[in-house]
């Protein structure tokens, strides 16, 4: 486990969230096996398409982004992520690198550019260079937060970590339903927040957390019919 990975554990109390978007397959598995032996929760996307609908689902906090992608520019995903979610890392991996494409990726918000081939220490020194700032700006959101009732994008993130994995973890469903808020001591969440997940409260989540997939409504759902029987 690397040190950052490590660092992360200790204040948002989980795993760096990447998103790996690389259309290269034989590539897209090494980097994906690096990653997770480094000790990161790591998603794969194929397609722009793909990316854009698993950055609907996560608040990833970092997107290891190719440029040449079979559908979708890798610089308009790179946009979309930035002006949705600004806190998220972005790093450009690419084999068709220019000074123009590299000036371009930082412009709009990418911390760094990789042009292809490149070692596995290159990869991972970036990487965790990228997640080192990132880790940075989370841990002054969460000393503001801890001085505030405000929500924040941290909750947001814990909120949706929570949906999508009562969503896709049976056993973890059956604990949040028996437990209730006790089952959610392992995420950074509010009282509130606990309450408003277990309850299936939507006019809380909406006003503080934001656009659900349908995935994730599905599951508040199941729980305020739950909560009403």
């Amino acid at each position: 486990m690397s040190a950052v990975v490590e660092r992360f554990e200790i204040k948002t109390k989980g795993p760096p969230q990447i998103l790996l978007m690389e259309d290269e397959i034989h590539v897209a598995k090494g980097l994906q096996m690096v990653l997770a032996e480094e000790g990161y929760d790591v998603q794969w996307a194929m397609t722009g398409r793909n990316a854009l609908e698993k950055i609907g689902e996560t608040s990833f906090d970092l997107l290891v982004a190719d440029l040449k992608l079979p559908d979708i520019n890798g610089m308009d995903v790179i946009r979309h992520v930035k002006g949705r979610r600004p806190e998220t890392e972005v790093v450009v991996i690419t084999g068709y690198s220019s000074v123009e494409s590299a000036v371009e990726a930082m412009k709009i918000g990418a911390r760094d550019y990789l042009p292809k081939p490149f070692t596995e220490e290159e990869f991972k020194k970036v990487v965790n260079a990228a997640l080192s700032k990132c880790l940075e700006a989370l841990t002054k959101e969460i000393a503001k937060v801890e001085d505030s009732d405000e929500s924040s994008p941290i909750e947001r993130r814990e909120v949706l970590r929570v949906l999508n994995r009562a969503a896709d973890d049976e056993a973890f469903w059956k604990t949040l339903v028996q437990e209730g808020p006790e089952a959610l001591s392992a995420y950074r969440l509010s009282t509130e927040a606990k309450r408003a997940i277990v309850s299936g409260d939507l006019s809380w989540i909406n006003e503080h957390i934001g656009e659900l997939t349908q995935k994730q409504l599905l599951v508040l759902h199941k729980l305020m019919e739950i909560t009403i029987w």
